[in-house]
């Protein structure tokens, strides 16, 4: 039913009420009928579930299996790294999880705990959860409202409605029909909200609906149903792990045959077959992913983004659209004025706006404008020195002060005596002040819309004295500000010989003197335009989302720089509502502007989006805004003004309110994906030359290089502190002038998947071309040789993958200090094995001469000076590529 086109005794008719109420009876058998008057939550995962559940990743599995491998080969050291890593990230794992369960918690306690009820003629105050529809119910000032209502009388009530609309100001409610049919929540003024607050007057309305069919309800049972998807890292790495999997098994496999063919010892080829399938899975990886994100979340907290969901830290580099709401995160938040016009002359708003000479002539036009616009507010200093007020009365104080207008100052020679105040039918607001004039011993000043004033005003006032007022001119003047965004006042005066007795406003408001016009708008913050620039360099397209007026909507999306012309690209939540979801989604790509949306229009927007192909940021502070925050790839709650309900459903949490945040944000998200990227690099080419290295060698008739103990060993020093370390990794130059990574892209894009097989292949061949060279050696130690090569090969290797392009020598050792900590201590570990004697007989080495270890170190090095040769040519191929391009 759309109770709001009603006339409310249609709507008690249609409910089976009375003005007097239910009666006992009848509100007892309905509430046995539509059930209590609360919200109903589906079947809640118990957190031993949530524990569990942590298990089932492709991943872990392949982890545990190895681990009970570990175990059964006598590497017990190999089984508790791996049972560490895996519990440790279940416990993350579920921490997250049990902490985004409270977002329905926060949603319940909105709701009243009790209500004023008229029933059997009397009033009395009963639980809220007891409430029907048809009950009759009384609110006041400082009140929820418990149920969604159609209003019945209303004495100067109002209602604030932020957490369900959007709506930063409280609304002014009537009792009159509403004709329109489609109107959204927020424009419903004949109607009152289930969790939303008075603020002021009171009122009495008519229950027209209870529990998860009020509009709360409603946003209770999309956020029930509505899936967190999952982010792009948990994707790739679920490819990635069963990728790895299958592969890790088919070349053991093939390892194992080939030994037993060529006549090893079956038990040593199948011990060396299960090593090679512990070493080549990255255990490490988990945990590598885990303190990746930790710390770029402990980076971000101190950037004023609070991470609640772990994995978020990484999408953020996923990111393909930001969806910003418009106040407070893309502007001040805070109304200021922009422009001025008095005396035939536009002037910015700028402090101070006019000249001192202007000011100092207490008879110019400028001078009675500034002071009648200081007098005629109703804003005041409150006792901690800030500025107490309506935000538009607020803005008008701040410009007068700004230009030495002192309002306390004023007011002792201009005192207040009588007002008329402002009402949403007349538009204006009048004050009265006694002045010591000769013409006149009092001023009436009157503030309000353009259109309003300029029906009671027949003059305007000059630095040549009272003209005749041009309708015309001050229209168009009018459409030109309101075609910048401005919201335009007017200001108006007359004089009176005596206090009027009857200060109604049909006597009083009547031939004004027009002083000027002001221009008033919540304007753009700077760091936001220089954000929004950011995005269009890095790929990502920025949209804005506002509650707002279209003509504001365009105005402040061009001077951010979002759009150029704005013809196209700006969309009204009545044009959505008409489109269905296939056509929405044909232009989805074009909007940059969407204004006078509902906040719950934002899912179809994300949805839109995420059916497209996109990774979605979405903005939001209200109730109505938590299922589209749960549905977003990022959903981003306001830390200042956003609800609880908003910031339990977000993944992000805007500490600062700010858009710039959310870009620095994106920033460290792409970092840490890079580094994540560069431990798989690393770790699979590594884990991919022990298997090169063992594969080969019997194709060269020589014997298997590696005993299980070596690499397992390699495995673990290799793996673990130096893998590790890529996490302190500094981001890339231009990190930001690239385009996000496509969210269908593999974990082995970019030639990642190419250099772990040719770098890996390069490890075996100089591992078997050592194990050749020294086998051939009278007293060669091949076989510690071989074990050397190997690992120190790999921490050249790790030293050379830091970036992408640049080298070593350019982005030097010390830019990543606990990375070279653990390069040295891998080098010494190394060391210990071979020239530590009770060390020897554990891992079978004998200690190298000097030409040995000189003629193992250099082969060690040919990996990094490769990989730094790759570079080479990789930067020369870019620069080729940028001067075709200019």
């Amino acid at each position: 039913m759309h109770w709001h086109q009603n006339d409310i005794n249609e709507v008690v008719s249609s409910l089976g009420s009375s003005l007097g109420g239910l009666s006992s009876e009848e509100a007892s058998r309905r509430l046995d009928e539509y059930g209590p008057n609360e919200l109903n939550e589906k079947k809640r995962r118990t957190p031993l579930d949530m524990f569990l559940d942590q298990f089932k990743d492709f991943m872990i599995i392949v982890l545990i299996i190895a681990a009970i491998i570990s175990g059964i080969i006598g590497e017990v050291s190999d089984t508790i790294a791996i049972v560490v890593i895996i519990v440790l990230n279940a416990v993350i794992g579920f921490v997250q999880e049990y902490r985004a369960e409270k977002a329905m918690a926060a949603l319940k306690k909105m709701a009243a705990p009790s209500a004023v009820v008229i029933r059997d003629g009397n009033s009395s105050n009963i639980p809220a959860s007891e409430l029907v529809p048809g009950d009759i119910v009384l609110v006041e000032a400082g009140r929820v409202i418990p149920a969604d209502m159609r209003l019945m009388e209303t004495a100067q009530l109002k209602v604030e409605e932020a957490a369900l609309t959007g709506e930063s100001m409280p609304v002014e409610k009537h009792t009159n029909v509403l004709h329109e049919r489609d109107l959204p929540v927020g424009d419903r003024k004949n109607s009152a909200y289930n969790g939303t607050f008075v603020t002021y007057g009171r009122g009495k309305g008519i229950v027209v609906a209870t529990g998860m069919e009020t509009e709360l309800g409603k946003i209770a049972t999309m956020l029930q149903e509505e899936e967190e998807v999952k982010t792009p890292l948990q994707k790739r790495l679920a490819n990635f792990g069963q990728w790895l999997a299958i592969a890790v098994l088919v070349i053991c496999a093939v390892i194992f045959l080939i030994g037993v063919f060529r006549g090893e010892p079956p038990l040593l080829m199948l011990l060396t077959a299960i090593s090679l399938a512990v070493a080549a899975i990255p255990e490490a990886l988990p945990a590598v992913v885990t303190i990746s994100l930790a710390f770029g979340a402990r980076k971000l907290v101190r950037q004023n983004a609070l991470i609640r969901k772990l994995p978020a830290v990484e999408t953020l580099g996923s990111v393909t659209y930001i969806c910003s709401d418009k106040t407070g995160t893309l502007t001040m938040n805070k109304m200021t004025v922009e422009e001025f016009y008095v005396d035939g002359r536009l002037i910015k708003g700028k402090k101070p706006a006019f000249g001192n000479t202007l000011l100092r002539e207490t008879s110019s036009p400028a001078h009675t404008f500034m002071a009648a616009m200081a007098i005629s507010n109703d804003a005041h200093t409150g006792h901690d020195g800030c500025i107490i007020g309506d935000p538009t009365e607020v803005a008008l104080y701040n410009a007068a002060a700004g230009n030495n207008f002192d309002k306390s100052a004023l007011e002792k020679d201009l005192p207040r005596v009588a007002e008329i105040p402002f009402d949403s039918d007349r538009k204006c607001m009048t004050t009265f002040h006694r002045c010591s004039s000769e013409e006149g011993d009092f001023i009436s000043i009157t503030k309000g819309a353009i259109e309003v004033l300029t029906e009671k005003s027949n003059a305007i006032l000059t630095s040549e004295g009272v003209k005749p007022l041009d309708m015309d001119e001050l229209h168009r003047l009018n459409d030109r500000m309101a075609a910048d965004g401005l919201r335009v006042l007017c200001l108006a005066m007359r004089k009176w010989e005596e206090l009027p007795i009857d200060i109604s406003a049909e006597n009083v408001e009547t031939g004004l003197v027009v002083l000027g016009l002001v221009g008033i708008m919540d304007p753009p913050r700077e760091e936001a335009k220089e954000a929004i620039s950011i995005c269009k360099t890095a790929g990502i397209k920025p949209v804005m989302i506002t509650g707002d007026h279209p003509i504001t909507a365009r105005a402040i999306a061009m001077r951010l720089g979002l759009i150029e012309d704005g013809s196209k690209e700006v969309i009204t939540g009545r044009e959505l509502e008409k489109l269905s979801m296939e056509e929405f989604e044909e232009n989805v790509e074009h909007i940059r502007v969407y204004a006078r949306v509902a906040p719950e229009q934002k899912l179809k927007i994300v949805k839109g989006l995420q059916d497209r192909g996109h990774f979605v940021a979405m903005t939001g502070d209200g109730v109505n805004d938590a299922p589209a925050l749960k549905r977003a790839d990022i959903g981003i709650a306001m830390g200042i003004t956003g609800t609880d309900v908003s910031k339990e459903a977000s993944h992000m949490i805007l500490l600062d309110d700010n858009f710039a945040t959310i870009v620095k944000a994106v920033k460290d998200g792409r970092r840490i994906f890079d580094n994540i990227r560069k431990f798989i690099k690393y770790t699979m080419t590594s884990n991919s030359g022990e298997i090169l290295t063992i594969f080969l060698a019997p194709f060269f008739g020589l014997p298997i290089p590696l005993l299980p103990i070596h690499i397992l060993w390699i495995n673990l020093v290799t793996d673990g502190l130096p893998g590790l370390a890529l996490a302190a990794e500094p981001e890339e130059r231009g990190i930001m002038k690239r385009p996000p990574r496509h969210p269908q892209e593999s974990i082995f894009a970019h030639g990642l998947g190419i250099h772990m097989i040719w770098v890996g292949l390069l490890m075996g061949s100089i591992s078997v071309f050592t194990q050749a060279w020294a086998i051939r050696m009278p007293d060669g130690h091949w076989q510690t040789m071989v074990f050397t090569v190997l690992c120190l090969s790999q921490m050249g290797h790790v030293l050379a993958i830091r970036s992408e392009k640049e080298s070593l020598f350019k982005t030097g050792l010390f830019s990543n200090k606990p990375l070279l900590g653990a390069v040295l201590l891998t080098f010494a570990l190394q060391m210990a094995t071979i020239y530590i004697p009770f060390l020897q007989p554990i891992f079978k080495t004998e200690a190298l001469s000097f030409n040995e270890l000189i003629f193992t170190l250099a082969m060690a090095s040919v990996v990094f000076f490769a990989v730094e040769i790759e570079k080479l040519f990789k930067r020369r191929l870019l620069a080729a590529g940028r001067s075709d391009a200019s």
